[in-house]
């Protein structure tokens, strides 16, 4: 075999061997392993004492990412957010009769309407059934969604930097249909009314689907406004004048009532001790353990770097099924 078949051969071996890797790889990012490594829900959570002390108990709670609710987990997102684990943690500090106070430390740029909600309610619900004080203490990002569980709580803490506001809701899609038509694309669709594919990627939007989905985030954005208003005691006018889906600096949320003080989680644990007489107390932050999937994912992570958005690919074309309204910070 002469030098330009076995240079051939060569080629066709590494290409072989490229492609069998990135099918490998592409496998690994759509794999459940939430359902690999599963922990039952009833779990105790473990407390991690960040602040020694013998009087009250001062529970962190962590809230980071996006907040949505996915049911699937995949190797390369494993690490984010998990809606009913915060959940679960938020319930057990709030019923946790050794727990006197909560910080929510929310470093989020927002997410899923229903999930805001679902947080909301609960800080709610503990702050009444309990009677527990609840502060916020944003990190570099506390908007849209972020801003909407905040706004429950009995004291916002920003620190001067952070991005907060983003008050509005937002829903987007894309839409192909020109590209299509340029390229000879046709689509044939099938369906039971008029408005059954509102939003379809592949045609143009009519006036009348932009008017009924502008209706609902009209909606929406009523419910987003009523939160602040009985939250922040402020009016109704003065928050519609804030809300129009700016972000504000954590100074600049000071200035307008948005939060209340500024600093960091350590000022907001020390504002909560002084505001309920509170000495040495003891500060504790809820984690759920070890878990394999998220310790892969984040290896994963480390080694791939940016490269893992191109595997995340296959983890956002397998959930979307399609637009949805969201209390989301998007830039």
């Amino acid at each position: 075999m002469n030098a330009k078949r076995w240079i051939a051969l060569g080629v066709a071996v590494a290409l072989f061997v490229v492609s069998i890797g990135f099918q490998f790889f592409s496998s690994l990012a759509a794999a459940d392993f939430d359902s690999m490594f599963e922990v039952p829900t009833n779990q105790e959570f473990t407390e991690k004492v960040i602040e020694q002390g013998s009087g009250n108990k001062i529970a962190v709670l962590e809230l980071q990412g996006v907040i949505q609710d996915s049911t699937g987990g995949s190797l390369l997102n494993s690490g984010g957010y998990n809606h009913d684990k915060f959940m679960k943690m938020l319930e057990t500090a709030g019923e946790d009769s050794s727990v006197s106070g909560i910080i929510l430390r929310i470093n989020t740029p927002g997410g899923g309407v229903v999930e805001s909600d679902e947080i909301h309610d609960l800080v709610v619900e503990i702050k009444k059934k309990h009677s527990k004080p609840i502060y916020v203490s944003m990190g570099n990002t506390a908007a849209s969604g972020g801003y909407y569980v905040s706004a429950a709580a009995d004291k916002i803490v920003a620190h001067p930097a952070t991005l907060t506001g983003s008050i509005g809701v937002i829903m987007q899609s894309i839409n192909y249909a020109e590209f299509a038509n340029n390229h000879g694309i046709k689509f044939n669709t099938i369906k039971s009314g008029q408005f059954k594919d509102i939003m379809s990627p592949s045609r143009k939007m009519t006036d009348k689907e932009r008017d009924i989905l502008q209706t609902m985030i009209d909606g929406l954005y009523a419910d987003f406004v009523e939160v602040i208003v009985e939250g922040r005691d402020m009016s109704e006018q003065k928050v519609r004048e804030l809300g129009d889906g700016r972000v504000y600096t954590g100074q600049q949320a000071k200035n307008n009532g948005l939060v209340d003080a500024l600093g960091s989680l350590d000022d907001t644990i020390a504002m909560m001790e002084k505001d309920n007489d509170w000495s040495n107390a003891k500060v504790v932050k809820y984690t759920t353990g070890f878990q394999f999937n998220e310790f892969l994912g984040g290896t994963m992570q480390s080694m791939f770097g940016a490269r893992t958005d191109l595997f995340g690919l296959t983890e956002i074309l397998r959930e979307s099924d399609g637009p949805r309204a969201m209390y989301l910070y998007s830039k």
